[in-house]
């Protein structure tokens, strides 16, 4: 162990606290026309292959996996900031809601 690293470790005091905070943004949308599952695994194929790459997000289908006329969606954030994270989220929504083929009928968004 090197000399600065032991001073390092061995000063006392108030050590820095970083506390993340977390928002999820959960969807319901309607969809029409899907046939089959894999027509519905088709309109959200953007919404996994954009923001499901994205570091600071998590992207999941959370409910209705089964039905061909709805679907919900999950957005979780994570952030140092309340205030960053919802700015995150909004953009997150409204590019949605211009890149997924469905309509919205509920959106929930909490901050933890």
């Amino acid at each position: 162990m090197s000399e600065a690293l032991r001073k390092l470790l061995s000063q006392s005091g108030p050590q820095p606290v970083i506390t993340p905070h977390v928002g999820v943004l959960t969807l319901h949308f309607q969809l029409y026309g899907c046939e089959d599952l894999k027509a519905k695994r088709k309109v959200f194929t953007a919404l996994r292959a954009v923001w499901g790459k994205e570091a600071d997000l998590a992207v999941a289908e959370t409910a209705d996996q089964d039905a061909l006329d709805c679907a919900t969606w999950t957005i979780a954030a994570l952030g140092t900031s309340s205030q960053q994270i919802t700015q995150r989220l909004d953009q997150v929504e409204k590019a949605i809601e211009e890149r997924v083929d469905a309509a919205i009928l509920d959106i929930h968004r909490e901050i933890l």
